[in-house]
């Protein structure tokens, strides 16, 4: 049967001024109610920037979500096209503000591919450091900022305490805190300074037992394991399809990583962890933040060990010149796969540059995470994806 409840009655949401909201009361006493449009963003904290996502509710449930991006649109590509290639690198460590160093690499790589220049050995060992260092201070973000969106702040606290140390030890030798600018066409900007090499060396024992508090914190909280142990399950097959990479792949049982797959720098010659999980759920995606720092460590652990004296870059002409042709050049961001596809006319510019950003395919993947969930888990969902809006909108 179908009714209409009046608004005094207890329980019933009005639909307007005057108005009841009706209700289908079926047989077994199913109440099915209209669907609810909710808004979640774009200013919302719990969205990490801002990023729209539209979602239709049927009681708790979500039946349908629609992320809505553009919000931060900065015309990256377009910007590069205008900037010579030395100008970009300074360029593109902003897309993805948690990750600067590992951003440039990408494109310092491309034009050094396409002008068939070889790189010191001293250089290319300074970035597999730099580069880890620059994964870690990404995840300790996430590995914070997912335990407080869960209600748990003392991680963030925590992991701000080893995000200050990385920082200032990183500082030592880019000069910069987030922006780093640090590497150039041919090598990096200069030579490690006086004690870097020892201070890594104790700063990898602070963060291997920090990594061991958050497992402390959060796997033995029941209230954290129950919102994110069968929670936004993403199946291997289906991250396939839409381009996921980096945790979020990983998470699913599929250990693709072009540090491994298609090695640069001297990640050819270390052994690279690539730690994968089971499930796919929400708990393996965040447990793979913590496995990856733990990986991040033993590479460093490695490159310290065997990083040789010499030259850190190359001597270069005052205008740098591409030759005409195309490039397309892949590294292992942080949050995953990160590609330039690089055009040159043979002017100082490039013709084209294309981004291909994990962040953008991590969202695409959404709508599925989401349809069917609750509402409740919602933000577990989206808290465990780890995405930089600056990444998606480019």
């Amino acid at each position: 049967m179908t009714e209409t409840l009046p608004e005094r009655d207890a329980g019933v949401l009005p639909g307007g001024p005057g108005e009841g909201l009706l209700v289908e009361v079926r047989d077994g006493g199913d109440i099915v109610t209209q669907e609810m449009n909710l808004n979640i963003g774009p200013q919302h904290p719990a969205t990490h920037g801002v990023l729209r996502v539209v979602i239709d509710l049927d009681g708790e449930r979500i039946s349908r979500a629609t992320p809505v991006i553009g919000y931060m649109h900065r015309g990256f590509e377009k910007l590069a096209e205008a900037r010579d290639y030395r100008q970009i690198i300074a360029l593109v460590n902003r897309h993805d503000w948690l990750s600067a160093f590992n951003n440039e690499l990408g494109v310092a790589m491309a034009v050094e591919t396409m002008m068939e220049m070889e790189v010191p050995d001293r250089a290319q060992w300074i970035r597999v450091i730099m580069c880890e260092w620059g994964r870690i201070l990404n995840h300790l973000m996430f590995v914070g900022s997912f335990g407080l969106e869960l209600g748990a702040i003392t991680p963030l606290f925590f992991a701000f305490r080893e995000r200050e140390d990385i920082q200032h030890l990183m500082e030592t030798a880019t000069g910069g805190r987030l922006h780093f600018t640090y590497n150039r066409i041919g090598g990096v900007k200069e030579d490690l300074p006086a004690g870097f090499l020892q201070a890594s060396a104790k700063l990898i024992k602070v963060i291997r037992r920090g990594t061991q508090q958050y497992r402390d914190l959060l796997f033995g909280n029941e209230i954290f394991m129950a919102r994110t142990k069968g929670v936004g399950v993403l199946p291997p097959q289906i991250a396939l399809e839409y381009g996921v990479s980096g945790p979020t792949l990983h998470a699913t049982g599929i250990g693709e990583d072009s540090r491994v797959t298609q090695p640069y720098a001297k990640y050819g010659e270390l052994d690279v962890p690539v730690p994968v999980g089971g499930n796919g759920d929400s708990f393996d995606r965040f447990a793979m933040l913590l496995d990856r720092i733990d990986a991040s460590t033993y590479i460093i652990d490695q490159a310290l060990d065997r990083i040789p004296p010499g030259p850190c870059n190359v001597k270069l002409p005052k205008i740098v010149k591409a030759p005409e042709g195309a490039v397309y050049t892949r590294t292992e961001a942080p949050l995953g796969q990160l590609g330039y596809y690089l055009v040159s006319d043979g002017k100082k510019n490039p013709w084209r540059l294309k981004m291909r950003t994990p962040s953008f395919y991590n969202i695409s993947m959404m709508p599925y995470l989401l349809e069917g969930a609750l509402l409740s888990d919602m933000i577990a969902i989206l808290g465990s994806v780890f995405f930089v809006v600056g990444d998606v909108d480019r």
